[in-house]
């Protein structure tokens, strides 16, 4: 079961789900470590380890890689909020979601407004949904610093300081590098990268002097695998990615705001109006997100109120974020394979 009480995901039977099994029973200490217990301090259970050795090995295999995992995990969630705590009454937060007309965007926003939250939607598409008494539009070109400083200032005057900025706007061109133009070029990083700048530039110092606030980057499992026909995007991704450590690393050493959380998402690919520029893959592997899905693993995570690096699904994740640490030869296969999963619906 997931975190919403579902037994499957929208996305039906994948990899994820058995990844799931695995991790709360063969790799859960709180499971394997009283089974191993029971093993070594009770009759029986010396009588079974005797008769049954490679059991007994396995099962201690299994506890100390479960333990393993649970210390590195708690040890990273320490280090990724500067190992201190703080309070959010999300009745009282306001949320910035860049893209929010429709697609992944839309149902962050909605998620957030239906938790108490009130959030102001940027975007230059206008709505086209029925929205809550807590949401409000304001229509902005998020590559325009002085757009992004007028509707900052109508923000401020109708709902008040914003402390959660979630930079979730993105396109993609599907081109190959001689295909795509300057305009598309500048368009793909203006969006996915430099708005991330000009929005936190305007929005991070008050969250700094509160030392209270969260920014929050949708970056892309292709910011780990640079794929053909969508290099400038992986480009973009990569560095929206670096952004996000980059900011973390400044909050904490050169702004002294260790409160200022910090949240990556790096989703595949999702039934949005992004991926019609190509053609990519649906496999139990390799699944075609749903938006609510990523939108769900968006908020999950902004809720909690803390820092997090969140990939998704977690089974193409696992080998995307791992790829730059295989030999050559390997990462040339994998990067290879991915061309097929991104074929341009057109020719560019």
């Amino acid at each position: 079961m997931d975190a919403n009480g579902r037994w499957l995901p929208r996305e039906g039977f994948i990899a994820d789900v058995v990844g799931r099994v695995i991790k709360g029973t063969l790799f859960s200490p709180s499971l394997t470590l009283p089974l191993l217990l029971l093993a070594q301090h009770t009759r029986r259970g010396q009588t079974l380890r005797n008769e049954q050795p490679g059991v007994f090995r396995a099962l201690k295999i299994l506890v100390a890689i479960g333990l393993y995992r649970w210390l590195n995990g708690w040890l990273s969630r320490r280090a990724l909020n500067n190992a201190t705590s703080d309070r959010y009454n999300w009745n009282s937060e306001i949320a910035i979601v860049t893209g929010g007309s429709d697609g992944i965007g839309r149902r962050i926003a909605l998620l957030l407004a239906a938790r108490g939250l009130k959030v102001a939607v940027l975007d230059i598409k206008p709505l086209n949904y029925e929205t809550p008494a807590n949401v409000k539009f304001y229509p902005c070109d998020i590559c325009s610093r002085d757009q992004i400083a007028s509707a900052a200032r109508k923000i401020r005057d109708e709902m008040g300081e914003p402390t959660i900025l979630v930079n979730n706007a993105g396109v993609l061109k599907g081109k190959t590098i001689l295909g795509g133009t300057d305009e598309d070029i500048r368009q793909t990083f203006e969006v996915n990268t430099l708005s991330h700048y000009w929005l936190a530039q305007e929005f991070l110092p008050c969250m700094i002097s509160r030392n209270h606030g969260m920014v929050v980057t949708i970056a892309s499992l292709a910011a780990y695998v640079t794929t053909p026909s969508m290099v400038d995007y992986s480009a973009s991704k990569a560095a929206a990615l670096a952004f996000h450590e980059g900011l973390a690393t400044e909050l904490r050493t050169r702004y002294n705001a260790p409160k200022v959380r910090t949240v990556v998402v790096n989703p595949g690919f999702a039934r949005t109006y992004l991926v019609n520029v190509i053609n990519p893959e649906n496999t139990w592997f390799n699944p075609l997100l749903e938006p609510d899905s990523v939108a769900e693993a968006v908020v999950q995570q902004i809720l909690t109120g803390s820092s997090g690096h969140i990939v998704i699904p977690g089974s193409t994740g696992a080998l995307a974020s791992n790829v730059r640490a295989f030999p050559h030869w390997l990462q040339n296969r994998v990067r290879d394979k991915c061309e097929r999963l991104t074929r341009s619906t057109g020719e560019h």
